[in-house]
């Protein structure tokens, strides 16, 4: 017999799935270049946009391949600031699930174990503090809207809850030993 969903309680695995939740919702905003734009603009894009004719879209595609220029037109915003910023964050969402497999792989079976998987958890709620310092740092540095970006930021706290707990339980592991 099935448990109805409003009855169901917390998975033992929740810090998991919401690790990788969080890992894509991210990856989908870094994509959309932190919110900036909600498509890459090409010269393609801009001539379908402005209704640019057909000779002056070769030109502006020989002036852009003169200067040896991305065929992706370029706004305010400097692409190695963003290329920067995506790139910071993508290595932190993979240390942070790289310390969540591996503290959960560790079965403890003594007090080195413990100390070890303790170690991984720690890590990983460090993870979540700098992806936190980080996105903050892009909503003061790039002119997006803060208020999307809480949706990430209770994500990551919820992260960080999870995280806790289970670390908090294995010293019922400890305990046995």
């Amino acid at each position: 017999m099935s448990v109805p969903k409003s009855q169901r309680g917390q998975s033992a695995m929740e810090f998991y799935h919401n690790a990788l939740t969080l890992r894509q919702e991210i990856t989908a905003l870094l994509l959309r270049d932190f919110g900036l734009k909600k498509k890459v603009r090409t010269v393609e894009i801009l001539t379908k946009m402005y209704n640019i004719e057909p000779t002056d879209e070769e030109t502006l595609l020989s002036i852009l391949n003169k200067y040896k220029m991305n065929s992706s037109v370029i706004d305010e915003f400097p692409t190695w600031l963003i290329t920067e910023f995506r790139s910071s964050i993508l290595i932190i969402l993979r240390d942070l699930s790289l310390n969540i497999r591996m503290a959960n792989s560790i079965y403890i079976q003594s007090k080195e174990e413990y100390i070890e998987r303790r170690l991984y958890w720690d890590k990983a709620i460090g993870n979540c503090q700098q992806l936190l310092s980080e996105m903050q740092f892009v909503v003061e540095t790039l002119p997006v809207n803060a208020e999307k970006y809480m949706r990430y930021v209770g994500m990551i706290d919820k992260e960080i809850t999870l995280l806790k707990g289970v670390r908090k339980s294995d010293n019922k592991s400890l305990g046995r030993l």
